[in-house]
């Protein structure tokens, strides 16, 4: 096998073994259970799905039937064929999210929080698909109208996520933060649109302090120092979400089921996950968090 999937299919099919195990206790017993085991193991469908993201394909079906039919053949000796592979992609939706909460950060005291679209096709096209009917919704973001979902996310200052969230397009950025954030302590950096009174008194309480720049209709108030230069540092998560979709391509409109589409999007981030070289900030907070910094 080759050296550079190698690391990765030994890891994935630990894994797997682990999780099929734990499955086949969980499952009651049944003289309908598949008695028969398939031509490819669990752990060669996941790490198929995750090497995929950090090749130079930007097409599941070009890199399949070029990498995995031709140059991985020896690695992959049992491959079925694409179109059967694409039948067996919805059974990976649930190992993938297992594995991806695995595969979360360490709780470093120092988050970052902000979201980003994926567009489930062209905004002009949203009354024909119907691929997303009753699942995507239209709404605006910064960067103009579009048709899809949220990805909401938390990382630590090392580039590792702490908290992942995908809701519908027309939801706010604030709502899910209490669910994302239960749990963290520290200080968390965000962007002018999680400005809310109520969420950053519950933040503080539970003991994670949230800042944020202020508007033009806001009464100025003192910062620290470490605070002020934590909120330039913000754009780590930012650099995150244009790797996951420049290079890992977790963002494109060819999806012709939900369920792969969603295994699509979770797959790119575990594989950004197993990442050895992650974006990161070298940093170090260590103030409090008096309460006169409460925003009015």
């Amino acid at each position: 096998m080759h050296k550079d999937i190698t690391e990765i299919f030994c890891f994935i099919d630990d894994f797997a073994k682990l999780y099929e195990e734990t499955e086949k206790k969980s499952l009651l017993p049944s003289n309908r259970q598949r008695r028969r085991d398939g031509s490819m193991s669990l752990g060669e469908l996941l790490t198929i799905m995750i090497i995929f993201h950090t090749s130079y394909a930007r097409n599941f079906k070009y890199f399949y039937k070029s990498y995995i039919e031709h140059f991985y053949r020896q690695d992959f000796p049992n491959a079925v064929s694409y179109n059967r592979f694409v039948e067996l992609i919805s059974r990976l939706f649930v190992p993938l999210n297992i594995l991806l909460h695995l595969l979360f950060g360490e709780e470093t005291g120092i988050y970052f929080i902000d979201s980003t679209t994926i567009k489930a096709c062209h905004n002009k096209r949203r009354y024909r698909n119907k691929v997303f009917a009753g699942l995507a919704k239209a709404s605006k973001s910064s960067m103009g109208y579009f048709y899809g979902f949220k990805l909401h996310a938390i990382i630590n200052h090392k580039g590792e996520f702490m908290a992942l969230k995908m809701t519908k397009g027309n939801v706010d950025d604030r709502t899910p933060v209490p669910e994302l954030s239960k749990g963290l302590t520290g200080v968390m950096a965000a962007d002018k649109g999680y400005i809310k009174q109520n969420l950053f008194i519950e933040l503080y309480e539970q003991g994670l302090k949230m800042i944020h720049g202020i508007k033009k209709n806001m009464k100025n108030k003192l910062m620290d120092l470490n605070e002020k230069i934590l909120l330039r540092k913000r754009s780590i998560v930012e650099t995150v979400f244009d790797y996951l979709k420049n290079k890992m391509d977790i963002e494109h409109t060819r999806h012709r089921s939900a369920i792969n589409a969603f295994v699509h999007v979770v797959s790119t981030l575990v594989a950004y996950s197993l990442k050895k070289h992650k974006p990161s900030i070298n940093f170090s907070y260590s103030g409090s968090a008096p309460i006169s910094l409460i925003p009015n």
